[in-house]
């Protein structure tokens, strides 16, 4: 796993995409992190230092994984970019199909009459 700083991170998880455009996926995960071991944690705990929580993010397109640390300096920054990479490159996302309330009270009406004249006897 190579870990990059945020901006080849993000540029690299684009061309992770450009890749898998037509065949493939790319798993991205999130998880909260010090950078630290447990045990410089526990000491910096006991000594009253602060400890620094940052975001480890991961991604991978199965042959090649890649990872950055994301600080609290950086966090808003880095999270506009990658909204914005992950817009551009979800394109085949369908758009979810919603009914118009209108069109569905009409629908139900233009049924009723045909009800109505499937029930009455023309006379001859």
């Amino acid at each position: 796993m190579v870990r990059l700083q945020p901006d080849p991170f993000l540029n690299e998880l684009t061309n992770m995409f450009e890749r898998t455009t037509e065949k493939g996926s790319v798993w991205v995960t999130l998880k909260h992190s010090s950078d630290k071991s447990k045990l410089k944690r526990d000491k910096m705990k006991t000594a009253g230092e602060k400890i620094e929580y940052k975001c480890l993010v991961r991604a991978t397109d199965g042959k090649k994984t890649i990872s950055t640390m994301v600080g609290v300096k950086d966090h808003q920054r880095f999270q506009s970019s990658y909204a914005t990479i992950l817009k551009t490159r979800m394109t085949a996302l369908k758009k979810r199909e919603r009914k118009d309330k209108r069109k569905a009270a009409d629908s139900d009406k233009k049924q009723d009459p045909k009800k109505q004249s499937s029930a009455v006897k023309p006379s001859n």
